[in-house]
């Protein structure tokens, strides 16, 4: 099913430079009145083919429309001297995959409130045009994608392709019925991503009587006319075959065959193909009923040569064509059609809006020509059907619905960033006398994944967090996260299991060195913060009696959540010496890391971010703090302020870097967007806040903070407090509906802080916190 995407080129246009990236005025960001920024990226003008036309139409008649929305042009090339109109923001090369994320860059900098893809797997390079791929992954506003071809059997690449399209798209729009059913039974999408909006026409008075037939000397000739870039997709041997039998009751019969040869089918073969046309026009002797217009025709020149003709013949081969540009202007000129029965003829032709044939052949093209031409009464009452048909599809109707999609993509849900605490009924909700459980279902835990000791050490932290209201339910929800670290302690591997079954089988001798770290940071934190002494007392030791493994450890990140650990352990007792010994390791390696990965531009650790990434600044900077070190301290911040900026969108909201884009050099990708990272940061802020009273530190840490409540790239909530819960992550297409315990202890853990060191309110809790009896607790 495709839509046509021939490519054509003026020859009068001078530019060929692609412009630089446009400089946009400041924003205060979506929802603040401001006008909203459209990026619009298909082929576009003076590139001449069915999506470039597509493109331009979108863009002249939304501008007509919503002089409020501004549209960037985004313009697909296929060669670097292709001429560029001068209102293309700026051009991506059809095969530099540079290119690709040089305008991702560019729409992110924008500040665009959504993005609008032309696509067609013809226009972009690589494998079925996957390099779209390295574009879309990369653009944090909403995406719409109109699919010019949905393909019922796509190969593997174009199902890559695909399948990534619909993974990242807010809404994809399809021009058929059939496409809506091929993008559910296929490709697996989501009914509600999905919008019908039919191909755009234009809006013509009915002409009966075309005046270009005089200055044409036609006169009364009955005309058939079928336009379009030529080749073997327009089916015109069909129509050829069938002129012998047409002409035989209408000597003077008149096809018309408009448009130049593809350009494709010119490098390939020059005139080869048209040749071989004439030559079988020849052959059946009907040479003489054909006029060939054989050049590039500018839109209203199109239109008059469709208003010239008395039937349009649609004879294409390919009955999975989705969409038709050429039909519908037909359809919408009020011209009398007869087609193949492709999807895009079947559903715009329904009710007698035209002729639909059986099949492909030349004598059903023959028939339904000869039953119109002598049954003119008929052909007035299709023509007068048809231009009705098309009044729906005007473009500024369909502009109008473009516009509200714009409009449905880009709304916002009221930010509603509240000091309140978040219920710990959500957290119980997914605890057991074993501990917290991994994963939910939506708001179900899933007892198939079982525990970890990752969650169990931070939920172990927040009880140690907590006022002492909740201390009595929150001491024995501690001793069951006590226990099961205790529990995973494996002797002879000197580590610390991570995995286990929901039937209390551990599925691993030693866990990961990220959990191991983590581990140790949670007892530390245990012995310095718990309310009961036995509590700190039982840390302590296990702190002391595993510290050793952290000498090993290579992970940047378990070797800082160590030096936290560490410090936490100090806290209690400043004269350990194994506690500071690895707050002196760990400094020294984050600090060589620091200055030794560094570079313009780039201020950070390693060439790549990934999760927990503000863990890294904090221990350096508590690391500078315990011993003292002002050079740790200070490159600490200094990290860490390049993080915060990092993470802050144009707009002005947060950013943190997404699970697809860990670990990619010099650059991140939006998404998806995890609790975890708004955690770290506001704790990394709160440290740096603590060590030097600078507000700026508080403004990063609150702008974190509003990203649980839908001041983010979706702008929809995570975090609930009055069901303590909080949502997996935010993707492309809005949130993660799971609520598992990374996300929830990350919301409750984020809230301490902010309530701890930035709004310093008192320890005491309000009693709708620390209700337990609304959400029971699992059992084991």
């Amino acid at each position: 099913m495709r839509h046509d995407s021939e490519d054509r080129f003026f020859p009068d246009v001078q530019s060929n430079e692609s412009p630089a990236p446009r400089t946009y005025p400041s924003r205060a960001g979506r929802g603040d009145g401001a006008a909203t920024r459209l990026a619009l990226i298909g082929c576009f003008r003076p590139r001449l083919c069915g999506i470039a036309t597509f493109t331009a139409d979108t863009y002249d008649h939304l501008n007509a429309l919503r002089p409020d929305i501004d549209v960037d042009i985004y313009a697909m090339r296929a060669r670097a001297d292709q001429p560029l109109d001068p209102a293309i923001a700026l051009a991506i090369d059809e095969e530099d995959a540079d290119s690709y994320r040089r305008a991702a860059e560019a729409i992110n900098a924008s500040g665009a409130s959504a993005v609008w893809l032309q696509h067609e797997f013809g226009i972009f390079g690589g494998p079925a045009g996957d390099k779209v791929i390295d574009l879309i992954s990369r653009i944090a506003a909403p995406l719409v994608v109109t699919l010019h071809t949905i393909l019922a059997e796509p190969s593997a690449d174009q199902r890559r392709v695909m399948d990534q399209i619909v993974a990242h798209a807010s809404k994809l729009v399809v021009m058929s019925a059939f496409g809506r059913e091929t993008l559910l039974a296929v490709y697996d999408a989501s009914p509600d991503q999905i919008v019908h909006i039919e191909h755009g026409t234009p809006d013509r008075p009915f002409v009966d009587i075309a005046p270009l037939r005089s200055a044409l000397g036609i006169a009364d000739r009955p005309v058939l006319s079928t336009f379009g870039l030529i080749g073997p997709g327009k089916g015109l041997e069909a129509a050829i075959r069938a002129l012998p039998a047409i002409a035989a009751q209408y000597p003077d019969i008149l096809y018309r065959i408009v448009g130049a040869t593809h350009p494709n089918l010119i490098a390939a073969e020059g005139e080869a193909y048209r040749q071989g046309l004439a030559a079988l026009a020849e052959s059946l002797g009907v040479s003489g009923n054909i006029a060939w217009e054989n050049r590039f025709l500018d839109t209203e020149e199109l239109l008059d040569q469709i208003e010239l003709c008395d039937i349009y013949l649609a004879p294409y081969p390919n009955l999975q064509q989705i969409t038709s540009g050429t039909l519908a202007y037909a359809v919408a000129l009020g011209r009398a059609v007869v087609s193949t029965p492709f999807v895009h003829a079947r559903e715009l032709l329904a009710d007698d809006i035209g002729i639909l044939l059986p099949d492909t052949g030349s004598e059903a093209i023959a028939e339904a020509v000869l039953l119109l031409l002598a049954a003119p009464a008929e052909r007035r009452a299709i023509q007068r059907r048809a231009y009705a048909r098309g009044r729906r599809t005007a473009w500024s109707a369909i502009a109008r619905q473009f516009a509200d999609l714009i409009d449905d993509v880009t709304s916002r849900v009221p930010e509603s960033t509240t000091r309140r605490a978040p219920s710990l009924a959500g957290l119980w909700s997914i605890c057991d006398d074993v501990g917290i459980l991994q994963h939910s279902v939506h708001l179900v835990p899933d007892r198939a994944h079982g525990y970890c000791i990752d969650d169990n050490a931070r939920a172990l932290m927040l009880v140690h967090s907590l006022g002492p209201r909740a201390q009595q339910e929150a001491e024995t929800r501690a001793l069951a996260f006590a226990s099961f670290i205790q529990h995973g302690w494996n002797e002879e591997r000197g580590r610390f299991r991570n995995f286990m079954g929901y039937d209390r089988r551990w599925l691993e001798e030693v866990g990961s060195e990220d959990s191991n770290g983590r581990t140790l940071w949670s007892l530390g934190h245990a012995a310095a913060h718990a309310a009961a002494p036995a509590m700190r007392t039982w840390a302590a030791r296990w702190f002391d009696r595993t510290a050793f493994m952290a000498d090993e450890f290579q992970s940047p990140r378990a070797i800082a959540f160590a030096v936290l650990g560490a410090d936490d352990r100090l806290a209690l007792d400043p004269s350990n010496a194994q506690a500071r010994a690895l707050v002196e390791r760990g400094g020294a390696f984050l600090g060589a890391l620091w200055k030794g990965a560094r570079r313009r531009d780039w201020d950070w650790f390693e060439a790549g971010l990934a999760y927990d990434n503000a863990r890294l600044a904090e221990a350096l900077i508590r690391a500078g703090r315990r011993l003292p070190s002002l050079p740790l301290e200070e490159a600490g911040l200094v990290a860490l302020g390049w993080l915060a900026d990092f993470q802050t969108a144009r707009e002005g909201h947060f950013r943190p870097v997404g699970s697809e884009g860990f670990g990619l050099p010099g650059e991140s990708l939006p998404f998806d967007q995890q609790p975890l990272e708004a955690w770290a940061t506001i704790a990394a802020c709160g440290t740096a806040f603590t060590a030097t009273s600078n507000e700026a530190w508080r403004t990063h840490a609150e702008t974190a903070y509003a990203w649980f409540f839908g001041r983010n790239d979706r702008g929809v909530a995570l975090g609930d407090p009055r069901s303590g819960r909080c949502l997996d992550g935010l993707g492309p297409r809005g949130v993660n509906r799971n609520s598992g315990a990374e996300s929830v202890l990350a919301f409750h853990l984020a809230h301490r802080v902010m309530a701890d060191i930035f709004w310093q309110e008192p320890i005491a809790d309000s009693p709708a916190w620390t209700r337990s009896d609304s959400v029971p607790a699992l059992t084991g």
